[in-house]
Protein backbone atom coordinates (compact mmCIF):
# COMPACT_ATOMS: atom_id res chain seq x y z
CA UNK A 1 0.00 0.00 0.00
CA UNK A 2 1.21 3.64 -1.11
CA UNK A 3 2.88 5.35 1.76
CA UNK A 4 2.64 9.52 1.97
CA UNK A 5 5.19 11.35 3.13
CA UNK A 6 4.91 14.92 4.83
CA UNK A 7 6.67 17.79 2.89
CA UNK A 8 9.45 18.38 4.00
CA UNK A 9 10.42 16.13 7.56
CA UNK A 10 13.23 17.65 9.55
CA UNK A 11 14.28 14.65 10.44
CA UNK A 12 14.70 14.18 14.64
CA UNK A 13 13.92 17.58 14.74
CA UNK A 14 10.71 17.56 13.56
CA UNK A 15 8.95 14.65 15.72
CA UNK A 16 6.05 15.51 17.71
CA UNK A 17 6.74 13.32 20.55
CA UNK A 18 10.94 13.67 20.54
CA UNK A 19 13.01 16.63 21.51
CA UNK A 20 12.22 20.37 21.13
CA UNK A 21 12.91 21.61 17.84
CA UNK A 22 15.69 23.72 16.89
CA UNK A 23 14.38 27.75 16.41
CA UNK A 24 11.97 28.17 13.97
CA UNK A 25 10.98 31.19 12.27
CA UNK A 26 8.47 33.62 13.89
CA UNK A 27 5.88 34.00 11.25
CA UNK A 28 2.13 35.45 11.43
CA UNK A 29 -0.45 32.13 11.41
CA UNK A 30 -2.33 31.84 8.03
CA UNK A 31 -0.39 35.10 6.64
CA UNK A 32 0.87 32.85 3.82
CA UNK A 33 -0.88 30.12 1.71
CA UNK A 34 0.54 27.75 1.71
CA UNK A 35 3.08 28.85 4.78
CA UNK A 36 6.51 28.57 3.71
CA UNK A 37 7.46 25.60 6.02
CA UNK A 38 5.39 23.00 7.89
CA UNK A 39 7.11 24.37 11.12
CA UNK A 40 7.30 27.88 12.60
CA UNK A 41 6.71 29.93 15.98
CA UNK A 42 3.58 32.20 15.80
CA UNK A 43 5.06 35.03 16.33
CA UNK A 44 1.68 36.49 18.38
CA UNK A 45 1.93 34.10 21.69
CA UNK A 46 5.75 32.38 20.96
CA UNK A 47 4.61 29.04 20.47
CA UNK A 48 5.89 26.61 17.98
CA UNK A 49 2.97 25.84 15.28
CA UNK A 50 3.56 22.16 13.23
CA UNK A 51 1.78 21.34 10.29
CA UNK A 52 1.16 17.23 10.87
CA UNK A 53 -0.31 16.39 7.22
CA UNK A 54 0.98 17.21 4.08
CA UNK A 55 -0.93 19.36 1.41
CA UNK A 56 -1.90 16.28 -0.44
CA UNK A 57 -5.84 16.99 -0.15
CA UNK A 58 -7.99 17.80 2.82
CA UNK A 59 -7.04 16.41 6.14
CA UNK A 60 -9.44 16.57 9.09
CA UNK A 61 -8.93 15.40 12.69
CA UNK A 62 -11.41 14.02 14.54
CA UNK A 63 -14.50 15.49 16.29
CA UNK A 64 -13.34 16.86 19.58
CA UNK A 65 -14.62 14.33 21.98
CA UNK A 66 -13.69 10.97 19.82
CA UNK A 67 -10.28 9.78 20.77
CA UNK A 68 -7.86 9.70 17.43
CA UNK A 69 -5.12 7.80 19.24
CA UNK A 70 -2.86 4.27 18.84
CA UNK A 71 -0.22 3.60 20.94
CA UNK A 72 1.93 1.28 18.87
CA UNK A 73 5.67 0.62 19.26
CA UNK A 74 7.47 3.31 17.56
CA UNK A 75 5.04 5.67 19.86
CA UNK A 76 1.54 6.91 18.78
CA UNK A 77 0.04 7.50 15.59
CA UNK A 78 -3.41 9.14 14.61
CA UNK A 79 -6.56 8.22 12.92
CA UNK A 80 -7.69 11.46 10.54
CA UNK A 81 -9.90 11.95 7.49
CA UNK A 82 -8.10 11.83 4.38
CA UNK A 83 -10.22 14.43 1.25
CA UNK A 84 -9.43 14.34 -2.72
CA UNK A 85 -10.94 13.92 -6.21
CA UNK A 86 -10.91 9.64 -5.51
CA UNK A 87 -13.12 10.22 -2.51
CA UNK A 88 -12.41 10.38 1.19
CA UNK A 89 -10.80 7.47 3.08
CA UNK A 90 -9.37 7.05 7.05
CA UNK A 91 -5.53 7.63 7.44
CA UNK A 92 -3.22 6.72 9.65
CA UNK A 93 -0.87 9.86 10.80
CA UNK A 94 2.40 8.93 12.73
CA UNK A 95 3.15 11.28 15.04
CA UNK A 96 6.21 10.89 15.42
CA UNK A 97 7.17 11.14 11.89
CA UNK A 98 4.27 12.46 10.40
CA UNK A 99 4.07 9.45 7.99
CA UNK A 100 0.40 9.22 6.90
CA UNK A 101 -0.44 5.75 5.41
CA UNK A 102 -3.79 5.07 3.91
CA UNK A 103 -6.02 2.69 6.29
CA UNK A 104 -9.28 2.52 4.55
CA UNK A 105 -10.41 2.36 0.89
CA UNK A 106 -11.83 5.70 -1.00
CA UNK A 107 -15.74 6.16 -0.57
CA UNK A 108 -18.10 9.12 -1.48
CA UNK A 109 -17.96 9.49 2.07
CA UNK A 110 -17.00 7.94 5.44
CA UNK A 111 -18.37 8.69 9.05
CA UNK A 112 -18.17 7.36 12.50
CA UNK A 113 -14.60 8.06 13.48
CA UNK A 114 -14.48 5.61 16.02
CA UNK A 115 -11.36 3.99 17.58
CA UNK A 116 -10.77 1.55 19.74
CA UNK A 117 -7.25 1.88 21.39
CA UNK A 118 -6.73 -1.48 22.98
CA UNK A 119 -7.37 -3.57 20.10
CA UNK A 120 -6.34 -1.07 17.44
CA UNK A 121 -9.76 -1.81 15.81
CA UNK A 122 -10.75 1.24 13.59
CA UNK A 123 -14.88 1.48 13.45
CA UNK A 124 -16.20 3.69 10.54
CA UNK A 125 -19.56 3.60 8.05
CA UNK A 126 -19.62 4.01 4.32
CA UNK A 127 -23.34 4.37 3.27
CA UNK A 128 -25.20 1.84 5.05
CA UNK A 129 -22.57 -0.12 6.22
CA UNK A 130 -20.09 -0.30 9.30
CA UNK A 131 -16.72 -1.66 8.89
CA UNK A 132 -13.77 -2.30 10.80
CA UNK A 133 -10.38 -1.84 10.10
CA UNK A 134 -7.63 -3.03 12.32
CA UNK A 135 -4.44 -0.39 12.12
CA UNK A 136 -1.98 -3.09 12.29
CA UNK A 137 -3.08 -5.69 9.89
CA UNK A 138 -4.96 -3.47 7.88
CA UNK A 139 -7.57 -6.30 7.65
CA UNK A 140 -11.23 -5.21 7.40
CA UNK A 141 -14.42 -7.03 8.81
CA UNK A 142 -18.20 -6.19 7.90
CA UNK A 143 -19.65 -5.05 11.18
CA UNK A 144 -23.66 -4.69 10.42
CA UNK A 145 -25.18 -3.02 7.25
CA UNK A 146 -28.43 -0.98 7.94
CA UNK A 147 -32.34 -2.06 6.63
CA UNK A 148 -33.50 0.73 4.34
CA UNK A 149 -36.53 1.22 7.21
CA UNK A 150 -33.76 2.03 9.55
CA UNK A 151 -30.70 4.10 8.13
CA UNK A 152 -29.07 4.40 11.53
CA UNK A 153 -25.62 6.11 12.03
CA UNK A 154 -22.76 5.12 14.87
CA UNK A 155 -20.69 7.21 16.81
CA UNK A 156 -19.56 5.85 20.32
CA UNK A 157 -17.95 2.23 20.75
CA UNK A 158 -18.15 1.38 24.36
CA UNK A 159 -15.50 0.90 26.99
CA UNK A 160 -15.03 -2.83 26.79
CA UNK A 161 -15.61 -2.81 22.40
CA UNK A 162 -18.45 -5.20 22.49
CA UNK A 163 -21.06 -2.66 21.85
CA UNK A 164 -21.25 -0.12 19.12
CA UNK A 165 -24.34 3.24 19.66
CA UNK A 166 -26.17 5.38 18.05
CA UNK A 167 -29.44 7.14 16.97
CA UNK A 168 -31.87 7.87 14.84
CA UNK A 169 -34.23 10.03 14.18
CA UNK A 170 -37.64 9.51 12.33
CA UNK A 171 -38.95 9.79 8.93
CA UNK A 172 -39.83 13.73 9.28
CA UNK A 173 -36.79 14.01 11.06
CA UNK A 174 -34.85 13.00 8.12
CA UNK A 175 -37.58 14.45 5.83
CA UNK A 176 -36.47 18.17 7.06
CA UNK A 177 -32.58 17.10 7.35
CA UNK A 178 -32.65 17.02 3.64
CA UNK A 179 -35.01 19.52 2.43
CA UNK A 180 -32.77 21.93 5.04
CA UNK A 181 -29.57 20.88 4.87
CA UNK A 182 -28.26 24.09 6.63
CA UNK A 183 -28.06 23.76 10.33
CA UNK A 184 -29.67 27.21 10.88
CA UNK A 185 -32.65 26.18 9.30
CA UNK A 186 -33.05 22.80 10.16
CA UNK A 187 -32.37 23.00 13.62
CA UNK A 188 -35.19 24.96 15.58
CA UNK A 189 -37.45 22.51 13.29
CA UNK A 190 -35.99 19.21 14.19
CA UNK A 191 -36.63 20.20 17.61
CA UNK A 192 -40.23 21.66 17.09
CA UNK A 193 -41.30 18.48 14.97
CA UNK A 194 -40.80 16.44 18.05
CA UNK A 195 -40.25 13.41 15.88
CA UNK A 196 -39.76 9.83 17.07
CA UNK A 197 -36.09 9.31 17.84
CA UNK A 198 -34.06 6.26 19.06
CA UNK A 199 -30.95 4.97 20.71
CA UNK A 200 -29.81 1.87 19.63
CA UNK A 201 -26.47 -0.71 20.14
CA UNK A 202 -24.81 -3.20 17.76
CA UNK A 203 -22.83 -6.09 18.72
CA UNK A 204 -19.47 -5.59 17.51
CA UNK A 205 -18.97 -9.51 17.58
CA UNK A 206 -22.42 -10.15 16.09
CA UNK A 207 -23.98 -7.52 14.53
CA UNK A 208 -27.16 -8.08 16.35
CA UNK A 209 -28.78 -4.36 16.96
CA UNK A 210 -30.61 -3.34 19.74
CA UNK A 211 -33.21 -0.65 20.32
CA UNK A 212 -32.46 0.44 24.39
CA UNK A 213 -34.59 3.49 24.48
CA UNK A 214 -36.95 5.87 22.32
CA UNK A 215 -38.50 9.44 23.14
CA UNK A 216 -40.48 11.74 20.73
CA UNK A 217 -37.99 14.41 21.03
CA UNK A 218 -34.21 15.31 19.27
CA UNK A 219 -31.58 13.08 20.51
CA UNK A 220 -28.02 12.76 19.86
CA UNK A 221 -24.21 13.52 20.71
CA UNK A 222 -24.68 9.80 21.81
CA UNK A 223 -21.02 8.79 23.75
CA UNK A 224 -19.94 5.79 25.71
CA UNK A 225 -18.29 6.63 28.86
CA UNK A 226 -14.39 5.59 28.73
CA UNK A 227 -14.33 3.53 31.44
CA UNK A 228 -17.28 1.89 31.90
CA UNK A 229 -19.10 -0.22 29.09
CA UNK A 230 -22.38 -0.19 30.43
CA UNK A 231 -23.18 3.66 30.75
CA UNK A 232 -23.98 5.84 27.54
CA UNK A 233 -24.28 9.54 27.70
CA UNK A 234 -26.59 11.10 25.28
CA UNK A 235 -28.42 14.77 24.26
CA UNK A 236 -31.98 16.09 24.23
CA UNK A 237 -30.82 18.54 21.25
CA UNK A 238 -32.82 22.15 19.65
CA UNK A 239 -31.98 25.25 20.98
CA UNK A 240 -30.11 25.31 24.36
CA UNK A 241 -32.27 27.04 26.30
CA UNK A 242 -34.97 25.36 25.68
CA UNK A 243 -33.98 21.73 26.81
CA UNK A 244 -32.44 20.09 29.67
CA UNK A 245 -29.76 18.59 27.05
CA UNK A 246 -27.15 16.30 29.23
CA UNK A 247 -28.57 12.62 29.91
CA UNK A 248 -27.10 9.02 30.69
CA UNK A 249 -28.46 5.56 30.60
CA UNK A 250 -27.45 2.05 31.61
CA UNK A 251 -27.35 -0.37 29.04
CA UNK A 252 -28.29 -3.24 30.80
CA UNK A 253 -31.51 -1.70 32.69
CA UNK A 254 -32.02 1.15 30.12
CA UNK A 255 -32.68 3.39 33.58
CA UNK A 256 -32.02 7.43 32.22
CA UNK A 257 -30.70 10.05 34.39
CA UNK A 258 -30.31 13.70 33.89
CA UNK A 259 -26.75 15.25 34.36
CA UNK A 260 -27.55 19.02 34.70
CA UNK A 261 -30.50 20.88 35.44
CA UNK A 262 -30.92 24.62 34.58
CA UNK A 263 -31.56 26.71 37.59
CA UNK A 264 -30.95 30.22 35.21
CA UNK A 265 -33.83 32.09 33.13
CA UNK A 266 -31.63 32.06 29.62
CA UNK A 267 -29.48 29.22 30.91
CA UNK A 268 -27.75 27.17 28.36
CA UNK A 269 -25.26 23.80 28.68
CA UNK A 270 -23.95 21.56 25.95
CA UNK A 271 -20.81 20.28 24.16
CA UNK A 272 -20.12 17.79 27.07
CA UNK A 273 -17.60 15.18 27.04
CA UNK A 274 -16.34 12.66 29.51
CA UNK A 275 -13.22 13.01 31.27
CA UNK A 276 -10.63 10.20 30.86
CA UNK A 277 -11.37 8.36 34.08
CA UNK A 278 -15.09 8.60 33.69
CA UNK A 279 -15.86 10.11 36.65
CA UNK A 280 -16.98 13.78 35.30
CA UNK A 281 -19.11 14.93 32.17
CA UNK A 282 -17.40 18.02 31.71
CA UNK A 283 -19.56 21.34 29.18
CA UNK A 284 -20.23 24.61 28.25
CA UNK A 285 -22.40 26.38 30.59
CA UNK A 286 -23.61 30.27 30.51
CA UNK A 287 -25.70 31.69 32.81
CA UNK A 288 -27.32 33.22 31.20
CA UNK A 289 -26.68 32.59 27.18
CA UNK A 290 -23.68 35.11 26.13
CA UNK A 291 -23.22 37.02 29.59
CA UNK A 292 -21.53 34.55 32.38
CA UNK A 293 -19.29 31.63 30.45
CA UNK A 294 -18.01 28.46 32.97
CA UNK A 295 -16.93 25.15 31.90
CA UNK A 296 -18.86 22.79 34.25
CA UNK A 297 -17.98 19.21 35.52
CA UNK A 298 -21.06 17.13 36.71
CA UNK A 299 -19.65 14.03 38.59
CA UNK A 300 -21.35 10.27 37.26
CA UNK A 301 -21.85 9.59 40.66
CA UNK A 302 -23.82 12.57 41.34
CA UNK A 303 -22.94 15.29 43.81
CA UNK A 304 -22.15 19.18 43.37
CA UNK A 305 -20.85 20.62 39.85
CA UNK A 306 -17.01 22.21 39.35
CA UNK A 307 -17.56 25.52 37.82
CA UNK A 308 -14.52 27.71 36.03
CA UNK A 309 -15.29 30.83 34.77
CA UNK A 310 -13.98 32.12 31.83
CA UNK A 311 -13.51 35.70 30.14
CA UNK A 312 -15.79 36.33 27.08
CA UNK A 313 -12.90 36.11 24.75
CA UNK A 314 -11.87 32.93 26.39
CA UNK A 315 -15.04 30.92 25.52
CA UNK A 316 -14.65 28.25 23.09
CA UNK A 317 -16.76 26.11 20.74
CA UNK A 318 -15.31 23.77 22.34
CA UNK A 319 -13.18 22.20 25.35
CA UNK A 320 -10.61 19.34 26.03
CA UNK A 321 -8.90 17.89 28.99
CA UNK A 322 -5.03 16.35 29.21
CA UNK A 323 -4.90 12.98 29.73
CA UNK A 324 -3.30 13.80 33.05
CA UNK A 325 -6.30 16.22 33.64
CA UNK A 326 -4.52 19.09 35.10
CA UNK A 327 -5.04 20.99 31.59
CA UNK A 328 -7.66 21.98 29.35
CA UNK A 329 -7.69 23.67 25.85
CA UNK A 330 -10.22 25.11 24.00
CA UNK A 331 -10.43 26.28 20.23
CA UNK A 332 -11.68 29.95 20.73
CA UNK A 333 -14.50 31.45 18.48
CA UNK A 334 -15.24 33.96 16.08
CA UNK A 335 -17.63 37.06 16.76
CA UNK A 336 -20.41 35.74 15.07
CA UNK A 337 -20.55 32.76 17.59
CA UNK A 338 -22.49 32.34 20.77
CA UNK A 339 -20.06 34.69 23.04
CA UNK A 340 -20.14 37.66 20.70
CA UNK A 341 -16.01 38.03 21.93
CA UNK A 342 -14.43 40.98 19.83
CA UNK A 343 -10.70 39.02 20.54
CA UNK A 344 -11.52 35.59 20.97
CA UNK A 345 -9.97 33.59 17.55
CA UNK A 346 -7.06 31.50 19.31
CA UNK A 347 -6.21 27.89 20.44
CA UNK A 348 -6.26 28.71 24.17
CA UNK A 349 -4.59 26.65 26.88
CA UNK A 350 -6.36 27.09 30.31
CA UNK A 351 -4.70 26.00 33.60
CA UNK A 352 -7.49 25.98 36.55
CA UNK A 353 -6.84 28.40 39.72
CA UNK A 354 -9.46 28.64 42.11
CA UNK A 355 -12.75 28.88 40.39
CA UNK A 356 -10.94 30.45 37.43
CA UNK A 357 -9.25 29.63 34.34
CA UNK A 358 -6.06 30.91 33.69
CA UNK A 359 -6.06 31.45 29.92
CA UNK A 360 -2.72 31.20 27.76
CA UNK A 361 -2.95 31.87 24.00
CA UNK A 362 -1.18 29.17 22.23
CA UNK A 363 -1.99 30.12 18.31
CA UNK A 364 -3.34 33.07 16.27
CA UNK A 365 -7.06 32.07 14.32
CA UNK A 366 -7.11 34.99 12.38
CA UNK A 367 -6.67 33.92 9.62
CA UNK A 368 -8.97 30.91 10.59
CA UNK A 369 -12.59 30.19 8.91
CA UNK A 370 -14.67 29.42 12.09
CA UNK A 371 -17.35 27.50 10.04
CA UNK A 372 -14.77 24.81 10.21
CA UNK A 373 -14.67 24.15 14.43
CA UNK A 374 -10.73 23.44 15.16
CA UNK A 375 -11.49 20.74 18.08
CA UNK A 376 -9.12 20.31 20.34
CA UNK A 377 -6.71 17.17 21.30
CA UNK A 378 -4.46 16.92 23.70
CA UNK A 379 -1.36 15.03 22.12
CA UNK A 380 -1.26 11.04 24.02
CA UNK A 381 1.63 12.63 26.24
CA UNK A 382 0.06 16.00 26.81
CA UNK A 383 2.96 18.64 25.51
CA UNK A 384 0.79 19.73 22.33
CA UNK A 385 -2.55 20.76 21.67
CA UNK A 386 -4.06 19.19 18.51
CA UNK A 387 -6.21 20.98 16.22
CA UNK A 388 -7.96 21.59 12.37
CA UNK A 389 -7.70 24.03 10.66
CA UNK A 390 -8.13 25.92 7.16
CA UNK A 391 -5.35 29.26 7.59
CA UNK A 392 -3.69 27.38 4.77
CA UNK A 393 -6.29 26.94 2.21
CA UNK A 394 -7.74 23.50 2.43
CA UNK A 395 -8.04 22.00 5.99
CA UNK A 396 -5.16 20.59 7.63
CA UNK A 397 -4.11 19.04 10.66
CA UNK A 398 -1.79 21.05 12.88
CA UNK A 399 -0.22 20.80 16.43
CA UNK A 400 0.93 23.38 18.43
CA UNK A 401 3.35 22.81 21.81
CA UNK A 402 2.49 23.70 24.94
CA UNK A 403 5.76 24.77 26.30
CA UNK A 404 6.87 27.93 24.76
CA UNK A 405 9.66 28.51 21.77
CA UNK A 406 13.44 29.28 22.69
CA UNK A 407 13.63 33.03 22.32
Amino acid sequence: MKTYLAAALLGAAALLAGPRAQAQARLETGGQKPMPAPDWIDQATGHQVRRLTPLDGGNASFYFHNNPFLKIASGDEMVIYHTDEQGQQLRLLNLATRRVTPLSEYYKKVSGEIVDARRHDVYYQAGSVVYATNADTHKTRKIYTFPADFPGSISTLNADGTLLAGSLGGAEARDILKKYPAKSDFFNRIYDAKVQHILFTINTKTGKREEIYQENTWLGHVQFSPTDPDLLMYCHEGPWGKVDRIWHISIKTHATKLMHQRTVDGEIAGHEFFSPDGQTIWFDLQQPRSVTFYLAGAPVAGGPEKRYQLQRNEWSIHYNISPDQTLFAGDGGDPGQVAKAPDGEWIYLFRPAGDQFRAERLVSMAHHGYKLEPNVHFSPDGKWVIFRANFEGKEQVYAVEIAKAAS
